[in-house]
Parts: structure tokens; C-alpha cells; sequence
């Protein structure tokens, strides 16, 4: 199949227009750093690279607006040089598959609902996007939200298109809460706890008034806690959450180039290397059990999130996996894994069929023509609406 890079809206317009005409499937795509992910698919696809570039950007009022095509990185580095952040903590899903970073956009980000450690207290990308421009499978473009941080004007079609992988409307232009960023953070670990006690320690130490801003248990077996604010706050917290998790053994401190790079593999799941890759979303209980019964086939894994997301690399199987999950009310999503076993496991848990009815109806409000019906989620693209 072809690839069409559309210079501009009208251009994105258009090639949807084609697609109707012709009878053909498009593939929105940013930088393509998750293209790996899924189903191959039979489309043409629409590159957004050229969606790129800031449109405005007012610190003070904690607010950016830019085209979906432009880079992580660009506004990572951007909102940096302001001491500000994205804290959702979205990462780049580029080395996940072994390619370098730098290919990440913030409209696959948002497509993705991609967050990082930081997730768990500073909320999901859905909840930091405050606005975009976007075309549908009509091929009729709509702005959903706005541009300022108190808006409640409309439907919420923000927290409807993050996470919805590009099925519903090709993203143009999207606007951004930014945070100010941590004047200080502090990381600190406990070794050798097993996993269930890992996921106690990281309950109690969310439960306390540390204040943890990020938990995790790396695939070696220590617990990290992180520490953010400003030096007296954290001063104060640096003597209570020793206190806090005393039972659970001695805390120390990770030097700041470790925890960055710890933080950045945790978030990521970079640190699991085998060919298949798992993301288990659980309540954070629940994630020691999950480890126990599919401890049978070795995995090697790492929590995240307190415990509610699990990076898991093993080779049982889809139904393993996915039995574990629902057994502990949770769902898993295939991330990586070689192509024969993309071709037959649907990248996504399976709905229920209320859900996958519901979700169908949604796609078809959006995409009648099922024109962003790639195949890449086998079977969902067979669900009726009706």
C-alpha cells in the first residue's frame, strides 16, 4: 500500500475523501515507533509528520497547543527550557522494539494514552489533554475542548480519542497542560523483597503522608520509592517514609543518574528484553497473585504503579497471560512479540460483548465506512454496531 503525507488539514481532508472513494483503509501513523505493535496491516498509510510544530505556548498559563506530528522530544526539550513538564511522564515507544528514540509524536502519544511512572498520582494522558483539532472517517473536521485549563464547554471527546489508536478521527492539532516541574526529586530503594511484600510496601508507603509521587519493583528485586517537590518538603518526607516502611527493611538512596535511568526503563518496560511483552493492568493488589500463577513459566517481569502495571516478557501463550489477568479483574495487551504470534493473538484483551458493542457504535458514529479499519486489533473489526 501507498503512503500519503498530507501537508496540511484540507490535505488530511482529502486523502480520507480518497480512501472513502477508492475503498481502501488508512493507517494513521506519527513517527511510526509503534507500528510494531498489533496485527500487520493491509492500508494506506497517512503520515502526520507534517502536522508538526509549535502553535503557541504560554508558560504562565500552563498551556501549549501544537500540531500532532511533532516530536516527544521537541516538546519535552521545549517545556523543559520553562522548568515545566508533561507529567503524565509519556516515554517513546521506539527502544521498546530495539529502534532509536526520537520517532515518537505526541499524536501517537495521546492515540496511545501513553504515561510513564508518573501516572499514578499525576493522572493518565487523557486527563492533561485539554483540546484538539481532528477529521473523522467522514472526513469532516470537528474541535473538541479548548485551550485554556478551566473548560467545560461540549462533550469531553478528549478522554473518548486518547487511547482510541487512531480508530476514530486523524488528530491535527492538539493542546496540552503542562505542570512545572519538581524543583527536587529523591529516589529510594529497599532490596530483596518478594513480590508480594513489594506490592505491601507500595501500598503503605501511597496510603502514608510521604506523599510518594512514583513506586515501582524492578525486574532485580528492589522496591523504588520517589520523592518530588520542593528541598524542605522533601527533607521532611526523607525522614518520614523510612519510618513508614521500617518493617519492610532499610531504605537507601539511589545516586540521580541511576534513579533516572531506572524511572526511564521502569516507565517503559525497558528493562525486559525477551521477544514477547506483556502489559497487565491490575488493581495494585492483585499483582502478586498474577506473578504467582504464571510463576509455572518463569516470566521475568517488573510493576509499575504501585503494582497496577505489570511488564511481564514470558512465552506461554495468550491464554496464560490473560487468565491471570481476568482472574485478578484486570486486563493484559500484547505490546511485542514475533510475527507469527501478532498475526493470531489480538493485541488487546478481549471485550465483553456489551463493551465491544458499545465501543463498535462509538467507531461507527466516528468512521461509518470503517475507513481507520485496519486489522490491526483482529476480530474488532468485525463487531457490529447494531
Amino acid at each position: 500500500m501507498t503512503e500519503i503525507n498530507p501537508q496540511s488539514p484540507q490535505d488530511v481532508c482529502d486523502a480520507i475523501a480518497d480512501a472513502k472513494r477508492d475503498g481502501v483503509r488508512l493507517e494513521i501513523r506519527g513517527g511510526g515507533s509503534k507500528s510494531l505493535i498489533g496485527a500487520p496491516r493491509e492500508a494506506r498509510t497517512l503520515g502526520m509528520s507534517a502536522m508538526a510544530g509549535v502553535v503557541d505556548y504560554d508558560p504562565a498559563e500552563l498551556v501549549l497547543t501544537v500540531g500532532a506530528g511533532t516530536p516527544l522530544a521537541q516538546i519535552e526539550q521545549l517545556v523543559a527550557s520553562e522548568r515545566q513538564m508533561l507529567a503524565f511522564e509519556p516515554f517513546d515507544h521506539g527502544p521498546v522494539f530495539g529502534q532509536a528514540a526520537g520517532k515518537a509524536t505526541i499524536g501517537g502519544v495521546i492515540a496511545a494514552g501513553v504515561a510513564g511512572s508518573g501516572r499514578v498520582t499525576a493522572g493518565s494522558a487523557r486527563d492533561h489533554l485539554l483540546g484538539f483539532t481532528a477529521v473523522s472517517g467522514r472526513g469532516e473536521t470537528f474541535v473538541a475542548g479548548g485551550k485554556v485549563v478551566k473548560n467545560v464547554t461540549g462533550f469531553d471527546l478528549s478522554k473518548l480519542v486518547t487511547s482510541s489508536w487512531g480508530r476514530l478521527a486523524a488528530i491535527t492539532e492538539l493542546t496540552l497542560k503542562v505542570l512545572p516541574k519538581p524543583r527536587t526529586s529523591v529516589t529510594l530503594g529497599i532490596d530483596g523483597l518478594d513480590c508480594s511484600n513489594s506490592c505491601a510496601a507500595m501500598a503503605q508507603a501511597f496510603g502514608s503522608n510521604a506523599e510518594v509521587s512514583a513506586a515501582a519493583r524492578h525486574h532485580d528485586g528492589a522496591t523504588i520509592f520517589r520523592l518530588t517537590g520542593f528541598e524542605p518538603s522533601i527533607a521532611a518526607r526523607l525522614v518520614m517514609l523510612p519510618k513508614v516502611l521500617e518493617a519492610f527493611g532499610t531504605m537507601i538512596a539511589l545516586d540521580p543518574d541511576q534513579a533516572d535511568i531506572f524511572w526511564r526503563e521502569t516507565g517503559a518496560g525497558l528493562a525486559l528484553k525477551g521477544d514477547v511483552l506483556w502489559c497487565i493492568h491490575v488493581p495494585p493488589r492483585q499483582a502478586a497473585n498474577v506473578i504467582a500463577r504464571l510463576e509455572p513459566f518463569s516470566p521475568h517481569w517488573s510493576l509499575d504503579w504501585g503494582g497496577a502495571r505489570i511488564w511481564m516478557s514470558l512465552d506461554s501463550g495468550e491464554a496464560p497471560v490473560r487468565g491471570a489477568a481476568e482472574a485478578a479483574g484486570g486486563h493484559a495487551m500484547l505490546i511485542r512479540a514475533p510475527l507469527s504470534m501478532r498475526q493470531a493473538i489480538p493485541v488487546q484483551h478481549p471485550r465483553l460483548a456489551g463493551v465491544a458493542a458499545l465501543e463498535a457504535r462509538v467507531r461507527r458514529a466516528f468512521d461509518p465506512d470503517c475507513i481507520f479499519e485496519t486489522g490491526r486489533f483482529l476480530g474488532e473489526e468485525v463487531a457490529h454496531a447494531d
